[in-house]
């Protein structure tokens, strides 16, 4: 099995802005959702699950996402009230025979893995975003990734997103540098 995983894609405008705005911003927000999905494309076109640590920003990133497959996520801080609507705060997602931790993140960046480890007990993985910083590791022997932001590096090298590969019995994460 092979997971697509995405966070912190802020692409902005949303309802709130939309209604303001009227067209224009619908417009703009539609062609942002569109470079994000060929952003994406030559790594999530074979996926069989999106999972998307929060902060969408707007529905139309679920509606573009979805073109790769079924989209699981989880609201961030900065998610309005039609995506906090459609995905919770946390969750777990069954792949396979592996449990994963969904969580957006909170706070300050540093230490962020630690923060999101202590929301979860008995996992194979958690995924995490929330500081646009890309993370591999393990902390208390589980499993810890954070794809980065595709749009939004703030001070990471560069934008990034993630997959999950599940194969021979174990989680490969594998960290993908953006253009």
């Amino acid at each position: 099995m092979k997971i697509g995983v995405i966070s912190d894609t802020h692409v902005t405008g949303g309802s709130f802005s939309a209604r303001k705005l009227a067209n224009r911003i619908i417009n703009q927000v539609g062609e942002d959702a569109e470079r994000l999905v060929q952003l994406v494309r030559p790594h999530f076109h074979d996926v069989d699950l999106i999972i998307h640590a929060g902060d969408f920003v707007c529905q139309q990133v679920v509606t573009a996402l979805s073109e790769f497959g079924p989209v699981e996520g989880v609201a961030g801080n900065m998610d309005p009230p039609e995506i906090t609507s459609l995905f919770p705060p946390k969750t777990v997602v069954h792949a396979g025979d592996f449990k994963i931790g969904l969580v957006h993140g909170w706070g300050s960046p540093y230490g962020l893995e630690f923060k999101v480890r202590r929301e979860f007990v008995g996992l194979d993985c958690i995924v995490f975003g929330h500081s646009h910083f890309p993370f591999e590791g393990r902390v208390d022997g589980t499993l810890m990734f954070n794809p980065g932001s595709p749009t939004d590096r703030r001070f990471a090298p560069t934008h990034s997103i993630g997959i999950l590969h599940l194969e021979d019995g174990r989680i490969r994460p594998e960290l993908i540098p953006l253009p």
